[in-house]
């Protein structure tokens, strides 16, 4: 199964904030086994497991164990990520969760809470909780750390004249730095707790954010979902093919070989594995030609000539064939 992954902007963002409280960037980027190139744009996906050596790397470059409570609270989630625009675009509080909850994966990719939303709502004995359901979260405490910062810090100094966090629960022993967790969070934190969860207030589920963006709010989904749907399919093999194929489909030289090799496996495997989601390599290629073909010439992109090159055919003979064959019309009656 492929690895988690994380955007490139939640990990460039923390990457700067190590930067301005004296780490080295390139020798940061060096013990993550990053590149900065792969930081650029920040919908671009690193691994998780990068995600976590750098925040290690930070703390120790900078001296600061308490630096993942201090990144939360400082980073404006609207600044790497457009989950953050949609959760500020939201009607309400409970409006802005929910969109947390289906677009959050594009931040970062966990599992282990089953079916149902990663932060869920409850209620007991009168108060309102909410708890972060993600499994084996002592593995990386960092990560409760940063969430519940943003959370808490976050949510006071946008909405001053609201009350959000009352007390917050954490599964993880307390650190030796556990008086900044108060000081941060101006809360009472529980340590070793049997959940990571925050009491609210109640009232703050009716807060008003931007009832009337809907416009703004529809875009940003749409964009959220061309995402979602990006990420869902580089976690099929065949979405993982396409992905290698595409820088190189140009040069006409897209092979099952080498291929399998950018995959580390053999072509063998490589066809075993794409036959078990009801494709072939051929397949893959011949449908990415296609789409990217129509991409090309409707949008007016490219001539037919730049078209073929585009998609890998060397002779514009052969590519108007394949054309026809796909769409049932020659590349010039599509272009017009």
């Amino acid at each position: 199964m492929p690895e988690p992954t994380t955007s490139a902007g939640y990990t460039k963002a923390l990457l700067d904030f190590a930067v301005r409280h004296g780490a080295d960037e390139a020798r940061l980027l060096r013990r993550a086994n990053l590149q900065a190139e792969a930081l650029a744009d920040q919908d671009a996906r690193v691994a998780f497991a990068r995600y976590i050596a750098l925040m290690r790397a930070a703390k120790e470059e900078t001296g600061n164990a308490a630096l993942a409570l201090e990144f939360g609270a400082a980073s404006d989630f609207r600044k790497f990520s457009v989950v953050g625009l949609i959760s500020y675009a939201s009607a309400t509080m409970v409006e802005a969760l929910m969109q947390l909850n289906r677009y959050g994966k594009l931040v970062v990719e966990l599992e282990g809470f089953g079916d149902g939303p990663r932060f869920q709502l409850s209620f007991e004995n009168g108060q309102r909780w909410m708890d972060d359901r993600r499994a084996n979260p002592n593995d990386f405490y960092e990560l409760t750390e940063s969430t519940w910062s943003r959370f808490i810090v976050r949510s006071r100094e946008d909405f001053p004249k609201h009350t959000y966090a009352l007390e917050a629960h954490v599964t993880h022993p307390a650190p030796a730095y556990r008086a900044r967790y108060e000081e941060l969070w101006q809360v009472p934190v529980t340590f070793a707790s049997t959940r990571n969860a925050i009491r609210s207030d109640p009232e703050w589920e009716r807060v008003q954010i931007q009832p009337d963006n809907r416009y703004v709010f529809g875009v940003l989904t749409e964009r959220g979902d061309t995402l979602l749907d990006e990420l869902k399919a580089s976690r099929t093999l065949r979405g993982r093919v396409e992905a290698l194929i595409l820088p190189i489909l140009h040069t006409g030289e897209v092979s099952v070989d080498r291929i399998a090799g950018k995959l580390g496996t053999s072509r063998q495997t490589l066809y075993r594995n794409l036959k078990s989601e009801g494709a072939t390599f051929e397949q893959v290629l011949d449908e990415l030609r296609h789409r990217l073909a129509l991409e090309y010439l409707r949008g007016r992109k490219a001539s037919v000539n730049e078209t073929a090159y585009l998609v890998g055919f060397s002779d514009p003979a052969a590519f108007s064939r394949a054309f026809k064959r796909w769409t049932g019309m020659s590349p010039r009656d599509a272009r017009k």
